[in-house]
């Protein structure tokens, strides 16, 4: 079957297979065996996904397959076969020599991000144009063209990219069905950026749709640094997942992964204080390397530290450059294109370059702060090496002394390949009743047709007849509330029975308002005379007077005016500014790298010091243990003081800040529910702080009580006011459904008037339909996404099956320290500035640790005594503390974000 060299050197006419191998021997490279694996999968008919590392040829492995079948096709029709590899052309065909005729469309390449759209549409043209196949690539997002639009209208592309929106608004045209009637292939890139996601789901139903209509159609996913992968294949393909496959790629890329110590280490960390202290050992690392992307969570994070890095060397300033989600698309293609030419010394980014954007030049990743999961440590070093056979470097930056913990158990988990999974989705209503109205815009809708059609995917595989009866009924007319407004009765039905939409007015704002990316409202930042430079939040424009100073785009500018949902600036001469924050910050830790720092801390409370990080941070350690306790495997460590006008409870389950805030919130309320009491929370990823003028004076069975997950269900939707964030949660349901409109192009509705919109339509079902699924969706939203109660529960069931270490202590513990910090800062309403205020209590702890060192290295008892009521430990040496402490807590204070009170 396969001809070999001799028997192309008789014929003249080179073979498919040995055109794609001299293609790739061209390009230097070699074919893994998971890429044949994959081209045999295709060519017999089978969907699937492959899973490899990034930068291994995961879109190669499924692209030349679909290649080489057509190059067998034009064999077996007698058309002519290049004899071999034409000579490289560049990067890709140029559109005026594209070929004539054209194959019609044959493969649908989805991607989560259009920015990508580009880059991967040159990667797949790069082997058409030197195979000679009469191929044409093109580009469907929402930054397509008018003309590129109207041209794909009148033919279509053989290869088209696009996003998961803009294939849901190809389904919404009539001719639909006729634009895929010859696709052959659909190819979902990045698949676990997609899962668990709302997007994922709507590729779920585009993909049913689609192979309704071309029963032969295969599907393929492309996934990296992904835990359930078996889960991961069902969920693309659906009711064809039992003939679906699963290719892994070749042995993962070997990546290093190394920590920047800092030269000295402070034993009371708190958040943040450690991370520009690093900044010489940051540059001095860049100098070494080729090209570094300097990754951080937050974008406020990465304008801070791209001035930090510019002031320090000024003479790069035409070699780095800032990246992240909120820059005008025109300056991050600038920074994107230099990057990849490889001018770019550095480039200080976020998540924006997590994926597939191909970087061949970058040799370094530096990650500032905690990477927060193993796959997102993984998936950014995968940046640099990015190709076959390189090695990914990335170095981790602590921006706070436990961060040091979190490296080193983050690279044994990296190393053991624990990778988190995504969770699917499961019955998101909202998007079902938009993509109802969207089919609908197109063929129209045979109801008992669409309800098997959507039955398919694995989203909607136990959707009812009752909620598909209800979904219908919505988009019909409303529901029982709304049935009354016109604009709610979207669809009627035809003289065949299908429904279709009701008028032309409704048609096109549904058209602008396919997807599911719901943010807070955003405004440009313009240039009074000059460019557009990106968006920022309403909320903190909001808050700016003329005359302001903030940092953006890397640049300290000056407010002017807001007009026209604009924010006008001018350059400012100063050199500080406020830093603008974005919603979205709080990545907490993910279960897998939340378990290996648990297992890490009984590693060292066994004794074992493994690894450079847990040795440099062993005098922090120390401290701990001798003032409380380093938590074993399966203990649970609580540590209670009195302070002067309250009582203090750390807690430490070490499950990340979202399941702590839920615990922590969770106790407050059952301890209120024993007496009065007003307690005052505060969390990070380690634990929680309860602060209360009742002392705690609780046994551990007592503590095993507030900790168990009887009615956990019942105490959570009590504790939280849970129609208070259901009620924000819905505006986003709300808006995904069609029954509010978030405003034309470049005319956005403001966030306020969405809120109230989506506020007054809430209320109405709550008293006129309070059996609307779209409630009961919002509620299950808050708990499984918001409130985490999966990973919650799970906490609760390890504490009860550990054990519960209970410590007094007679002053802050290094893993106490930080959340004592973190409270302050949300709470100081005295004129002393917040930073001050730590950094005096940081010298007293030091004084105090020194004391108890020199105590252990002379052979004394380093025993710490144990407060009582006349022994208060002090908040800051000679000072009273801040009004908002124990029980002159205020109302105003519960407000404060992290921070909640239960009575």
């Amino acid at each position: 079957m396969i001809r070999r060299h001799a028997e192309v050197a008789e014929s003249n006419v080179a073979a498919p297979e040995f055109l794609i191998d001299s293609w790739l021997a061209k390009q230097g490279w070699q074919a893994f065996d998971f890429q044949r694996e994959t081209w045999r999968a295709y060519l017999a008919g089978r969907s699937g996904l492959v899973h490899a590392s990034t930068g291994t040829g995961k879109s190669y492995s499924v692209w030349l397959g679909l290649l080489e079948e057509a190059l067998r096709e034009r064999q077996l029709q007698c058309l002519p076969l290049p004899p071999g590899p034409s000579p490289a052309r560049g990067e890709g065909r140029k559109k005026k020599s594209e070929p004539a005729q054209a194959d019609a469309l044959r493969v649908l390449w989805i991607t989560p991000m259009r920015a990508l759209a580009n880059d991967i549409a040159v990667a797949l043209e790069r082997p058409i144009a030197e195979l000679g196949l009469p191929w044409t690539i093109g580009l469907r997002t929402g930054d397509a063209s008018a003309a590129d639009r109207r041209r794909q209208k009148a033919r279509m592309p053989t290869a088209l990219v696009t996003t998961p929106e803009s294939l849901s608004l190809l389904l919404s045209y009539p001719d639909a069905r006729e634009r895929f009637q010859s696709l052959r292939c659909v190819v979902v890139d990045e698949w676990h950026e997609l899962l668990g996601t709302k997007r994922g789901v709507q590729t779920e139903l585009g993909l049913a749709r689609l192979r309704q209509w071309r029963p032969t159609l295969r599907t393929w996913g492309l996934s990296a640094t992904l835990g359930n992968l078996e889960e991961a294949r069902d969920v693309l393909l659906g009711d064809v997942a039992d003939s679906g496959v699963l290719i892994r790629g070749a042995a993962p890329k070997e990546t290093r992964v190394e920590t920047l110590l800092p030269a000295t280490m402070e034993r009371f960390p708190w958040s943040g204080h450690l991370g520009k202290r690093m900044l010489p050992q940051v540059v001095e690392a860049i100098e070494k390397a080729k090209s570094t992307l300097v990754f951080t969570n937050t974008r406020s994070q990465a304008e801070i530290w791209f001035r930090e890095i510019l002031h320090a060397k000024p003479q790069w300033a035409a070699e780095i450059a800032l990246h992240h989600g909120s820059l005008d698309r025109g300056v991050r293609a600038y920074v994107e294109g230099r990057t990849r030419g490889g001018a770019m010394r550095c480039v200080v980014c976020t998540s924006s370059l997590d994926l597939g954007v191909d970087f061949a030049p970058v040799d370094q990743v530096i990650q500032i702060g905690s990477p927060k999961g193993i796959a997102r440590l993984l998936q950014r070093a995968g940046r640099s090496g990015h190709r076959p056979g390189a090695v990914s470097r990335i170095l981790c930056v602590p921006t706070h002394a436990f961060e040091l913990v979190e490296y080193a158990a983050a690279r044994e988990a990296a190393e053991a390949r624990r990778l988190e999974g995504r969770r699917p989705l499961d019955l998101p209503l909202d998007l079902l009743a938009q993509h109802v109205v969207t089919l609908a815009l197109g063929e129209g809708v045979d109801a008992d047709a669409l309800y098997n059609e959507v039955r398919t995917t694995y989203a909607f595989r136990r959707l009812t007849p009752e909620q598909w009866r209800w979904t219908l009924d919505f988009v019909q007319r409303g529901g029982p509330a709304l049935h009354a407004y016109p604009q709610y009765s979207k669809l009627v039905p035809d003289d065949g029975g299908r429904l279709v939409i009701r008028s032309p007015q409704t048609a096109r704002l549904h058209r602008m308002s396919i997807g599911t990316i719901t943010s807070d409202a955003s405004v440009a930042v313009q240039y009074l005379k000059g460019p557009r430079l990106g968006t920022i939040e309403e909320s903190f424009v909001a808050r700016l007077k003329p005359g302001d100073q903030f940092i953006f785009a890397g640049k300290t500018l000056e407010f002017v005016r807001f007009r026209d949902l604009k924010a006008y600036v001018r350059k400012s001469t100063k050199k500080s500014g406020t830093v603008p924050r974005w919603e979205g910050g709080r990545l907490p830790l993910s279960t897998e790298l939340a378990g290996a720092v648990r297992a890490k801390l009984g590693e060292i409370a066994a004794g074992s010091y493994v690894g450079p990080e847990t040795e440099k941070a062993r005098s922090i350690l120390d401290i701990q243990a001798a003032w409380s306790a380093v938590p074993a495997a399966g203990q649970l460590l609580i540590e209670t003081a009195h302070v002067q006008r309250g009582h203090q409870a750390f807690v430490y389950p070490f499950e990340g800040v979202l399941v702590n805030e839920g615990l922590a919130t969770l106790v407050a309320h059952r301890l209120a529910q024993a007496g009065p009491r007003s307690i005052s929370i505060t969390s990070n990823d380690y634990g929680f702080e309860l602060l209360s003028p009742q002392p705690f004076d609780l046994s551990e069975e007592a503590w095993r009580r507030l900790l168990t997950t009887e009615h956990l269900l019942d105490d959570l939707a009590a504790c939280v006011n849970s129609t208070e964030m259901a009620r924000r949660r819905f505006r986003d349901i709300a808006r995904v459904a069609g029954l509010i409109f978030s405003g034309y192009p470049g005319a956005p509705t403001a966030a306020r008037q969405l809120q109230a919109s989506s506020g007054l339509i809430f209320d109405v079902f709550r008293e006129y339909d309070p059996e609307n699924m779209l409630l009961e969706q919002a509620r299950r939203e808050v708990l499984e996404q918001q409130l985490e109660t999966r990973r919650l529960t799970e906490a609760l069931e390890r504490a009860a099956a550990g054990t519960i270490v209970m410590r007094p202590i007679a002053r802050l513990t290094p893993l106490a320290f930080p959340l004592w910090a973190a409270r302050i800062q949300k709470t100081q309403v005295s004129s002393e500035k917040w930073s001050k205020r730590v950094e005096r209590m940081v010298v007293q702890l030091e004084r105090e640790a020194t004391r108890t060192t020199k105590r252990k290295q002379t052979g004394s008892v380093p025993v710490e005594v144990a407060p009582t009521t006349n022994h208060p430990l002090p908040l800051t040496p000679g000072s009273s503390p801040a009004r908002g402490e124990g029980k002159n807590a205020t109302d105003s204070q519960i407000k404060q974000r992290g921070t909640h009170v239960a009575t």
